[in-house]
């Protein structure tokens, strides 16, 4: 009972060269592999081994929670994305053993708020952290009056100073949609001009790292911020794109479990439904637990986006979905909605059907994927 991803190795290390020869030729520096959740699909062990395959001397993860998985397959720094905050019990009580584990040093937390600020200034233990930007998605981070606060803050800068915190640079993330051409460099200069002016008069010891850490920038892009912000290094932090750039080269496919050809209006599955005319039952393995069935809110945008979603939603209150499975060519129907470990699917006037043990294609949204097994071949 397999839900399966097949990936081609050939393809997929020639495409995660191509990204990081990009990246690194944009920004002046190796970019920055992130690894988080369940590592897009592929896992994020393979995907901190592979890493270090392409020489990343830093990754990133999501989350605290998710060090672990990580560190026993990766060499250097290990920046954690997810703002730290005291207040979040949970993520700082995992934040409270860190400090002791063998890899402390290796791990850069992000701040993005006076109050966890002011928090690790008063704790006794070193920590490494970036300070993140409140860029245009708004949802965490530094407003430019409370980052320039922070930076002049004479206890802050006897945390630095005394080496109780380490401040690795400033981080922008940005969203995906650009606002108009250009406005994400537009938007990294500015931060990047109020951090060099702000760092550049720093006295003492430890003061704050000339980087600047961004996301989902184009290579034109880095390009630009490269030439404007020389006295400072650009890290690029690339996930998406490098992991699930070529999708040719990943192939997702349940296995065929069982196949029933059934008369008109038998009744099937958990939800009984009646069979068409000459219906053949498929089933295959995948179901809910593996991601099948499961889906983000998408950003309808459009009006064309609209009508297409309504369209899905009058055919979902129908009781009909379709499957992201394909036999023989075509995306086939769900006989009813996914279960957990496999999914029934309807065949109709089929002049060959499939076997038992045959493999199924699944076109799959991988960041909410989980398989059964990873071939790399």
């Amino acid at each position: 009972m397999s839900f399966t991803l097949q990936i081609n190795g050939e393809k997929w290390r020639t495409h995660l060269r191509a990204v990081t020869n990009a990246l690194t030729s944009a920004s002046g520096s190796s970019p920055v592999p992130v690894i988080k959740g369940n590592g897009y699909g592929l896992g994020q062990e393979l995907l901190g081994a592979t890493a270090m395959d392409l020489g990343a001397d830093t990754i990133a993860v999501g989350t605290v929670f998710e060090i672990e998985s990580v560190v026993d397959v990766t060499r250097g720094d290990i920046v954690v994305l997810q703002p730290f905050d005291p207040r979040d019990a949970s993520a700082a009580l995992q934040w409270s053993g860190i400090s002791e584990k063998f890899y402390a040093g290796r791990v850069i937390r992000t701040v993005a708020s006076p109050q966890a600020l002011t928090d690790l200034v008063s704790g006794t233990k070193s920590v490494r952290i970036i300070l993140e930007a409140r860029s245009s998605m708004v949802r965490f981070g530094f407003t430019e009056s409370e980052l320039i606060g922070a930076l002049r803050n004479p206890e802050i800068r006897a945390a630095l100073a005394t080496g109780r915190i380490f401040v690795e640079g400033i981080a922008i993330h940005l969203p995906i949609e650009r606002s108009a051409p250009n406005s994400h460099a537009v938007e990294v200069m500015r931060w990047a001009g109020l951090w060099e002016r702000e760092t550049a008069v720093w006295e003492g010891h430890s003061p704050p790292a000339p980087v600047i850490w961004v996301s989902h920038c184009s290579d034109s892009e880095l390009a630009t911020i490269r030439d404007s912000v020389s006295e400072l290094i650009v890290r690029a932090r690339v996930g998406t794109r490098l992991w699930l750039g070529n999708r040719s080269a990943l192939s997702a496919s349940g296995t065929v479990l069982a196949v029933h050809p059934v008369s008109e209006g038998v009744k099937v599955g958990y939800r009984q439904r009646g069979a068409g005319k000459n219906a053949t039952l498929v089933v295959v393995s995948g179901g809910t637990a593996h991601g099948i069935g499961l889906s983000a809110p998408s950003p309808t945008t459009s009006l064309r986006q609209r009508v297409t979603s309504f369209g899905i939603g009058a055919l979902d209150a129908a009781g009909r979905a379709m499957s992201p499975f394909s036999i023989g060519g075509k995306q086939r129907w769900f006989a009813e909605p996914p279960h957990q470990h496999v999914s029934m699917l309807w065949l109709n006037n089929e002049s060959v059907l499939p076997r038992v043990g045959d493999q199924v294609r699944a076109e799959v949204r991988f960041t909410i994927s989980r398989f059964d097994s990873v071939i790399l071949v």
